[in-house]
Order: C-alpha cells, then sequence, then structure tokens
C-alpha cells in the first residue's frame, strides 16, 4: 500500500514536470529562440507555446521594443587637433531575434563601437565650429553608416543623438570671449545705428521745423504788411479828413484878430506846463502884444486884418451823400454844429477884448469892424507900429 502511494505521488509528480517543459508562455513584445539538441529549431511568439518537453529547449528571449542605449563620453580629435568630448544616444530595435541570437554575441557592445569609430571618422574630418554647428549632419551620417552594418545583425537603427559635445577648458573661455566680443560689436553696431536713425529723424524733424517756421514767419510778414499798408491807408484818409474838416471849419468861421488872440490865451497855460519853463512871465502890455501878434499873422496869407463878414464857403470836393432833408451844400451837419461853435467862440473873444462894449447898454459897436475908406477892398491895411514899453 504504501509502495502504491509513493508511485503514485512520483508519477504525479512527473506530469506535473512534463507539462512545464512542454508548455511555455512567451511575454507580449518578445520571441523565444527553441533549440533542439543545441540546434536551432524554431521562434516561439507572444502567447502559449507547447514544445517538446527534455528535447526542444528554450535558449533566449529576445525584446522586440525599441531600446535606447545613452554611451558615455568618448574623445574625438577634430580637422583642426582640438579634443573634444562626445556622448551619443542610440535607438534601436531587433527585427530578426534569430539574427540578433546567432549572428553577433553581443550587440550591444557591437554597436557601441561600432558608433564611437564611426564617430571619430565623421568628425575627424570637421573643425570645431563645424562640429558645434553641424549636430544634424553628424546624426544623418552616423545614422546611416550604423543602420548599413547593423542590418545583417537583425538590428535596425531609428535615430541618433549627439547628447553634448565638450570642448576643452581653454577652448571654453576663448569661445566665450570671442562671443562676448561678437556680442559687443553687434551692441556697438546697433547703437550706431540706432543713433544714425535717431540723428536723421532729427534732423528731419528740424527741418519740417525750420521749414514750417519760415513759412509761419513769411506769411505773418505779409499780413503785418498789409496790416499796416491798410492801417497807414487809413490813418492817412483819417488825416486827410482831419484836415479837410478843420481847414473847412477855418474857412467856415472866416477868423480874425479877435479868434487869433483868444487861441493865444488857451495855449499860454499849456506853453507854461513844459517840465523846463522854470519861470513865466506874463507882459504888462497883453493886449497890445496879443495886437501885434494878430497884425503879424494878418500877414499870413488868407488871413485878413478885417472881415466883411462870412465869407463863402469853400467847396472842398466832399463826395459824402448829404443827409435826408439838409439843403443843398450842407453836406455835413456835423460842420455845421462846428461852425456855430466857431463862431460862438469868437464872439466869446470879442466880448472879452472889449469888455467896456458889453458894460453899456445901447453903445455903438466897436469903430474896429468898420472899414477904411481909404484901403481898396481886399487890400491889407498897413500895421500900426507898437506902442513903446512903459518904463
Amino acid at each position: 500500500m504504501d509502495v502504491a502511494l509513493i508511485l503514485l505521488a512520483l508519477l504525479l509528480i512527473f506530469v506535473i514536470v512534463l507539462l512545464a517543459k512542454t508548455v511555455r508562455i512567451v511575454p507580449q513584445a518578445r520571441a523565444g529562440i527553441v533549440e533542439r539538441f543545441g540546434k536551432y529549431r524554431i521562434s516561439l511568439s507572444a502567447g502559449l507555446n507547447v514544445v517538446v518537453p527534455f528535447i526542444d529547449k528554450v535558449r533566449y528571449t529576445i525584446d522586440l521594443r525599441e531600446q535606447v542605449v545613452s554611451f558615455p563620453p568618448q574623445p574625438v580629435i577634430t580637422q583642426d587637433n582640438l579634443v573634444v568630448s562626445i556622448d551619443t544616444v542610440i535607438y534601436f530595435q531587433v527585427t530578426d531575434p534569430v539574427a540578433a541570437t546567432y549572428e553577433i554575441a553581443n550587440y550591444i557592445q557591437a554597436v557601441e563601437q561600432l558608433t564611437m569609430t564611426t564617430l571619430r571618422n565623421i568628425v575627424g574630418g570637421m573643425d570645431l565650429e563645424g562640429t558645434l554647428t553641424s549636430r544634424d549632419e553628424i546624426n544623418n551620417r552616423l545614422r546611416g553608416v550604423l543602420d548599413e552594418a547593423t542590418g545583417k545583425w537583425g538590428i535596425r537603427v531609428n535615430r541618433v543623438e549627439l547628447k553634448g559635445i565638450d570642448p576643452p577648458p581653454s577652448i571654453k573661455d576663448s569661445m566665450e570671449k570671442q562671443m562676448r566680443a561678437d556680442r559687443d560689436k553687434r551692441a556697438q553696431i546697433l547703437t550706431a545705428e540706432g543713433g544714425r536713425q535717431a540723428a536723421i529723424l532729427t534732423a528731419e524733424g528740424e527741418k519740417q521745423s525750420s521749414i514750417l517756421s519760415a513759412e509761419g514767419d513769411r506769411e505773418a510778414l505779409i499780413l503785418r504788411a498789409q496790416a499796416d499798408r491798410e492801417s497807414s491807408i487809413l490813418r492817412a484818409q483819417g488825416e486827410g479828413q482831419a484836415i479837410l474838416t478843420v481847414f473847412q471849419a477855418i474857412h467856415d468861421g472866416n477868423p480874425d484878430q479877435s479868434l487869433l488872440s483868444y487861441q493865444y490865451l488857451q495855449m499860454m497855460p499849456k506853453i507854461a506846463e513844459g517840465s523846463a519853463n522854470k519861470v513865466w512871465i506874463v507882459p504888462s502890455e497883453i493886449g497890445k502884444a496879443l495886437e501885434g501878434l494878430g497884425s503879424t499873422m494878418n500877414d499870413l496869407k488868407g488871413i485878413p486884418d478885417k472881415t466883411d463878414g462870412v465869407r463863402q464857403r469853400v467847396d472842398m470836393g466832399s463826395v459824402e451823400t448829404p443827409e435826408v432833408g439838409a439843403a443843398p451844400g450842407d453836406a455835413d451837419p456835423e460842420r455845421r454844429r462846428t461852425s456855430a461853435a466857431v463862431e460862438q467862440a469868437i464872439a466869446e473873444a470879442a466880448a472879452a477884448a472889449n469888455p467896456n462894449a458889453g458894460a453899456k447898454a445901447g453903445s455903438p459897436a466897436p469903430q474896429t469892424d468898420v472899414p477904411d475908406p481909404t484901403v481898396a477892398p481886399g487890400e491889407v491895411p498897413p500895421e500900426e507900429p507898437p506902442a513903446p514899453p512903459q518904463p
């Protein structure tokens, strides 16, 4: 009984081991390499697979996914004999598990060594500046060489990247100085161009401002000249009208010696108002002085010594339109009022010159207004000599 149980247990264990050797489970994206008596027999795909137990053996399990391998920095000499350190990153994928297993012993190490040798060959034909600025060119050439060499190994190189290119420290310092100098030069150039543009714009602005100022000054001078001309014309017209009015008033009033004496009396205070007049002497014989002044002024043309009344009005050729209802010849009512004021002033001057005539009622008129029969009409009588001054 015990022997039967032992045999049954051994049989159960054998069955379990047999099933384990027969059934093989391969993970996804992997491939199993089956060998029979040390020779390749078949490749197992992902999933459940059945092999012959104790005869077939799964020797390798190959990863079919894309793999990324980073290689450490390697020294590379450029064309200008400068040593730079370059580290690369390779992206590859196993496309043939059998070739990757039996064509190459260690495909990762093979890819690394092939990358280093190809990189030295490519960078050796380029200078430092070309190496630093031609990353894409180096990547494409390196990928082409690796893809061609690894195709027989069942590997496809998808991408090659240069992770870093490190020149020597002295070269780095020189490059920094050069870069700083280039940046300073560009900054100076930009500053100079900015200054030039600013100067050009400023000059153009000043030019436009000067042009506008000159045009404004010209227009202002023209307007000022026109205003001065019009002002001069109006002032001349006003002075002409004033002269005509005064001249017409003089002829309308027909002034005599009494009016001149009255005007002289009115001007005496104004003469005395001067700041340089410290002493003003009034002569005792003011009447005779006035009479002599009148006689002297009578000698002037147009001012007779004695008048025969109001003379005929002198027509000055006025073009003014007479007022509605005014008589012919009375073109300006203001002139009539002026003439009346002048006549009243003459009468007051005559009354002031002969105070005794106004004191006596019914006294005969002064004999000075009677014309001399010995003098022809229109002839100026001889001037009487002034009386000698009293001691």
